[in-house]
């Protein structure tokens, strides 16, 4: 029996609006509990709401960055559930018109191409959070009313792959278009998954079960792959009726799902529009103004490294990843720096560092315009290539100018031919063996030559010119 997998996903990530959606509470990350609170984050008598009209153009940024229809008139609806976490009883969230409809997004997989068809975006608010201990829980209400995006995708995603795919490319167009900070660790996208199992061939979906809040990329592959084997065994084993449409959650010390309660339907929600937000147009001038400020976003900056500038899929690739690479990337360009000079250098030796140390590039020392330093020395044949590894790797430890540690440790490079050709010359004659058998035919021992040149120069010598004094040398 081949079965076929059907993934949905809504994917939940906080604007970075200073203040909250639908009060002047700050919209602020805090270990603090409850400091950023307002009377109407905690729905006293009397409050009522007033939109924040940045989170607004933040939502059509990023309906107009997933090629969505922009809805004409803004609707804000109530959602109506009991949870502790909602002080009002209820949430506010767009369900009678979602802000953006009908999109569509390019990711790569592997080496393909697939489109994933978008649903509707739409805005609401974000609930308490609660802390559960074992026999109290704590409410927090930082984090009530933070203005949340919330992307729908069709049921079209067919694997794991495609799903962590599509949610690193919506994270990347988040922080492209700056419309949020889009950071896991601080639990700023939080994703809820709705997963299938039909026979392959049918047009008929298997029951729907949705996993709740996954919060990180690695616990969306796992929590999808678990659930794809947990259905399938079940069919296989002709259990298919123990599959119910029912809301689990990914346990991550088990590396399971476990089952939370059994799936509501939209009715359940009692949806119907709020009396106390007024419907309000949105203007075709805003709409066209928006689409004037956003940025190229990755996969059209991917393609234009490789058409543009001649890089490798792969190292095109790793530059747009993050946009704070790919910016501090087109910066060096900016300085004059060869792009294939200025990749080579950023994709191995700083996000190697970067990975070791586990910062930020933007918390690092080595500025665009401090490597430039060092590459305009290099290519100026101030230094040679192996002084200009030493010399990065020294502005990053000691944390000062390149060319103050270039003098620091009179790194210049010795492209005196006279004052080579003795080093060799003495080099060569302490090695009468060595150069009988170069001679002789054992041309590696060329390298060997090259090496004792640097080591006694300790890595200061031209090595163009060492190469070229050997070469005369050795006839």
């Amino acid at each position: 029996m081949n079965l076929k997998t059907v993934i949905g996903i809504e994917m939940h990530t906080a604007l970075n609006t200073k203040t909250k959606i639908f009060s002047n509470s700050l919209n602020t990350y805090s270990n603090t509990p409850n400091m950023a609170v307002s009377n109407i984050d905690l729905a006293h008598p009397g409050t009522l709401p007033y939109l924040n009209k940045e989170t607004v153009y933040k939502a059509i940024t990023m309906a107009l960055s997933l090629n969505c229809e922009v809805a004409d008139t803004l609707i804000f609806d109530r959602k109506c559930y009991f949870y502790p976490d909602l002080a009002k009883g209820y949430q506010i969230t767009q369900d009678t018109l979602p802000i953006g409809l009908s999109g569509n997004l390019d990711i790569e997989v592997g080496n393909r191409l697939v489109n994933i068809k978008i649903a509707d975006i739409h805005l609401e608010e974000d609930t308490a959070s609660l802390d559960h201990f074992n026999d109290y829980s704590l409410l927090d209400f930082n984090r009530a009313g933070t203005p949340l995006l919330e992307i729908v995708t069709e049921p079209c995603i067919s694997s794991a792959d495609e799903a962590v795919a599509f949610l690193e490319q919506v994270r990347n167009i988040y922080k492209y278009t700056g419309v949020s900070n889009a950071d896991t660790k601080k639990g700023e996208v939080r994703c809820d998954l709705n997963i299938s199992m039909h026979e392959e061939g049918s047009s008929t979906f298997g029951t729907r079960v949705e996993i709740k809040n996954v919060n990180s990329f690695s616990n969306v592959r796992d929590a999808i792959n678990y659930e794809i084997k947990r259905q399938s065994d079940l069919i296989k084993s002709g259990n298919k009726e123990k599959i119910i449409k029912e809301t689990r959650r990914w346990d991550e010390e088990k590396e399971m799902t476990v089952s939370m309660r059994e799936k509501s339907d939209a009715l359940d929600y009692r949806f119907h529009v709020d009396p106390n937000i007024p419907k309000i147009k949105i203007d075709n001038d805003l709409i066209e103004n928006i689409k004037k400020t956003i940025p190229e976003l990755p996969l059209a900056r991917k393609e234009k490294y490789i058409n543009d500038y001649d890089l490798s899929a792969y190292d095109a690739g790793v530059l747009i990843k993050d946009k704070d690479i790919s910016d501090y990337f087109e910066k060096c360009l900016t300085l004059g720096i060869d792009p294939k000079e200025a990749s080579n250098w950023i994709t191995s030796e700083l996000m190697g560092y970067l990975n070791k140390e586990n910062i930020e590039i933007s918390d690092c020392y080595l500025t665009p315009e401090r490597l430039f330093i060092i590459l305009n020395n290099l290519n100026n044949k101030t230094i040679n290539s192996k002084q200009a590894k030493d010399l990065f790797n020294l502005v990053l430890e000691e944390e000062r100018e390149p060319i103050d540690l270039i003098i620091k440790y009179n790194m210049k490079q010795i492209d005196n031919k006279d004052e080579l050709e003795i080093i060799i010359k003495e080099i060569l004659n302490n090695n009468e063996n060595q150069v009988k058998e170069y001679k002789e035919g054992k041309t590696n021992l060329f390298d060997y030559f090259v090496g004792q040149t640097m080591k006694e120069t300790k890595g200061k010598a031209n090595p163009e010119l060492v190469k070229e004094i050997l070469l005369q040398l050795l006839k």
